[in-house]
């Protein structure tokens, strides 16, 4: 059975479904030593290559990993960053094929939880805004925010990229001009949680994503350190974008040390997430 060449690279780990299309269209991929045109559907004899390095069948089986990481301010999601600042991919387990791919980004100076996983087919599916994926931030804000705004928060508001609006907005308290709240969206535009209160005037001070979907990020998980999600947490999230997850006895050991390195003792025995949408600030 033929499938389309994208979705075999994004299965493999290559990348995300969206990122295979943009390296296709640019010449990088070949099957059967003929440049790829987007389109293009290849089957198990074919012979795949990414930037002249050939792609092995076996590495194109599904690869069913999640983790979750908390990046820090001051952190790039980029895998290379011209100006040599730190990349989340750096505080990574390494891998034996694929690669992690991150699901959603956040932007310098947000911080909080960031699910990765070498399924490139779930990273797709989980980010795309058909799927409406909730994710929830904590947000601090300078001044007063009047009911009137909250409600045309959570109704419309014109951006420059088209019409926005939090799902649901919470205050969550706060001293003196700073007032906590939490927000949900239903989409992952650039910005956008920053660029819906600026449309108000109002200045976002600390900007953090406490839950993505079914994960929410545990404050056990220190500052630019990762955990992998249970096979319960991982077929939820598989289950939410229409998707089959497979248990694999193999896949659940490898890298099994690096993951712990990460913990003590006592934490590695513990469950990692509870799967439920916190309103306590973070």
């Amino acid at each position: 059975m033929d499938e389309k060449l994208q979705k075999v690279l994004a299965r493999a780990g290559i990348g995300s479904r969206r990122e295979m299309e943009r390296w296709i269209e640019q010449g990088r991929v070949k099957v059967n030593d003929q440049v790829a045109t987007l389109g293009d559907r290849v089957s198990a004899n074919d012979n795949i290559k990414v930037d002249n390095k050939f792609i092995s069948q076996k590495r194109t089986e599904v690869q069913q990993r999640v983790i979750a990481y908390h990046k820090p301010v001051g952190e790039v999601c980029t895998r290379d960053d011209p100006e040599g600042r730190t990349t989340i991919y750096s505080n990574l387990p390494k891998l034996r094929t694929g690669r992690w791919i991150s699901i959603g980004r956040l932007d310098l100076n947000t911080s909080g939880l960031l699910l990765l996983t070498t399924d490139g087919e779930l990273a797709n599916k989980l980010m795309h805004p058909s799927s409406e994926i909730e994710r929830e931030y904590a947000v601090r804000i300078l001044g007063e925010v009047s009911p009137e705004i909250i409600k045309q928060l959570k109704t419309n508001v014109p951006l420059d990229d088209g019409d926005a609006h939090f799902t649901d907005v919470k205050v969550s308290g706060g001293e003196g001009a700073n007032h906590w709240y939490n927000v949900v969206l239903k989409e992952g535009r650039n910005r956008e949680v920053r660029r819906l209160w600026e449309y108000f005037g109002f200045a976002v001070s600390r900007l953090m994503r406490t839950r993505y979907g079914g994960i929410t990020l545990n404050r056990r998980i220190r500052p630019s350190k990762h955990e992998e999600l249970n096979d319960k947490e991982i077929a939820a999230l598989y289950e939410s974008v229409g998707l089959k997850y497979t248990h694999s006895d193999d896949s659940a050991k490898k890298d099994k040390s690096r993951f712990k390195s990460n913990l003590t003792a006592k934490q590695t025995k513990r469950s990692v997430y509870k799967g439920k949408s916190s309103n306590k600030r973070h």
